[in-house]
């Protein structure tokens, strides 16, 4: 590594919020840019570990620190090279993933981890401004055709890596655009839907094909595709949410945070959304603390992004209470005691005056009517797609990968999840595969 004692001489820096004032009136991504030197000294806290652990705390195993010391000596082309030779889509995960990475870093035992996310980050975009990432058309052509059900994160992985061994891929989506949960249950502050078209750019010139409002067991017919296609890849996702069975939950203004951010997301892209779901002027509560629950707060457009509402923790809502024209009007709540019980603490009852209610309790799994059903593939005990090592469910040639295999995760786990099963599905076809474990 270039700077030894790299870790000593600089501290852990990150980007900066864009002020509120201006943020609050647009939707675009809301921190500011990061100087390059600034960035190249981050690079430069890479400890040069006997055992660095970010390799096993990030799901694609991403080669940290050879792009770590790249970027430190200026070489940000073959920082991109090693970046995209585990990671399709560093863009998306550069904004969207937790960095789990960071939480492994091995500087992190004692001083602040590297800034691993926004290094990554700040390599693809270089490499996007410089023209570097371009098609990776294959060699030759080999004649089998895969459809991949599902455009979120692991269905694109795995449609690009299939593309660039050879293979004929549809992509057949079911929402009018594609991206999935990155395009509709994502909001553009935190990751600008122009990413996603770039990347579909791309992969189109790799010979990927697009299918969209094509609903699988719906308007496509599963039978067509079993006919038509050598091998199918199930990535729909897990997209049944967890309902709330409380007393009042069919309140007019109840809903899923679901229902309420892609309409959100596409009254970004310049969609009409008839009967849209909105919070304007109105007394909000959403429940659930994960980034579903959190991302609305920030949506609601008295409150912008900092300054997104108040957190209650440890809260159990009982039911919901309206008025005569079955409007909800007040969420009954109880405090809790501390898992693994979570009892209803004696004497702390409470009100709260509500006008819409977002529920962001996370998904139960993938929706079973339709396609799951018309197939036939076995489930697992939570009720995700089983599939084995290889990706490949109880039916041959029928694989899956992402949320419907593993349930609700992270769109990290997502492109690992799709690759993985992009190296199955040409193992099934061709006896061995090129592509990378």
């Amino acid at each position: 590594m270039g700077k030894a004692t790299g870790f000593l001489e600089y501290q852990r820096e990150t980007p900066g919020r864009r002020p509120v004032a201006e943020r609050i009136q647009d939707w675009f991504e809301i921190y500011q840019p990061f100087p390059e030197e600034s960035i190249k000294k981050q690079g430069a806290r890479c400890m040069d570990c006997g055992v660095p652990f970010c390799h096993t705390g990030c799901p694609v195993t991403n080669i940290i620190p050879d792009w770590n010391d790249f970027v430190y000596h200026g070489r940000w082309q073959d920082a991109s090279k090693v970046l995209h030779s585990t990671n399709n889509f560093p863009e998306f995960t550069g904004r969207i993933c937790p960095a789990p990475c960071e939480s492994a870093c091995v500087l992190g035992i004692n001083e602040p981890a590297v800034t691993i996310k926004n290094i990554e980050k700040t390599i693809v975009d270089k490499a996007w401004d410089e023209g570097w990432i371009v098609p990776e058309l294959a060699a030759s052509k080999t004649g089998k055709k895969v459809a991949v059900i599902g455009s979120g994160p692991a269905g694109l992985a795995a449609a690009q890596q299939l593309a660039r061994v050879g293979h004929d891929v549809t992509v057949f989506e079911k929402a009018d655009r594609v991206g999935g949960l990155l395009r509709y249950g994502i909001p553009n502050f935190k990751m600008e839907k122009h990413l996603i078209d770039r990347r579909v750019k791309q992969m189109r010139a790799e010979g990927v094909e697009f299918q969209i409002n094509a609903n699988v067991g719906e308007n496509v017919a599963v039978a067509d595709l079993r006919r038509d296609f050598d091998a199918i890849i199930l990535t729909g996702g897990a997209e049944h949410p967890r309902n709330l069975g409380v007393e009042g939950r069919n309140l007019n203004g109840v809903h899923y945070a679901m229902d309420f951010l892609p309409q959100a997301n596409k009254v970004c892209e310049g969609d009409t959304v008839p009967d849209q779901i909105l919070a304007t002027g109105k007394r909000v509560v959403i429940i659930g603390g994960g980034d579903t629950g959190a991302w609305p707060i920030m949506m609601r457009v008295e409150s912008a992004h900092e300054e997104g509402g108040d957190r209650d923790w440890g809260v159990s809502t009982v039911r919901f209470s309206g008025d005569e024209h079955g409007n909800v009007k007040k969420l009954h709540a109880v405090r809790v005691g501390p898992p693994p019980t979570f009892e209803s603490q004696a004497g702390t009852e409470f009100e709260l005056d509500v006008d819409l209610v977002l529920l962001a309790m996370g998904f139960t799994g993938p929706v079973r009517q339709g396609l799951l059903d018309t197939l036939g593939v076995s489930l697992d005990n939570r009720g995700n797609v089983q599939a084995d090592a290889n990706y490949m469910t109880s039916i041959p040639g029928v694989f899956a990968a992402g949320d419907i295999r593993r349930g609700q995760s992270l769109v990290v786990w997502a492109i690992a999840e799709g690759r993985k099963a992009a190296r199955g599905v040409d193992e099934f076809l061709m006896g061995s595969s090129r592509l990378p474990l």
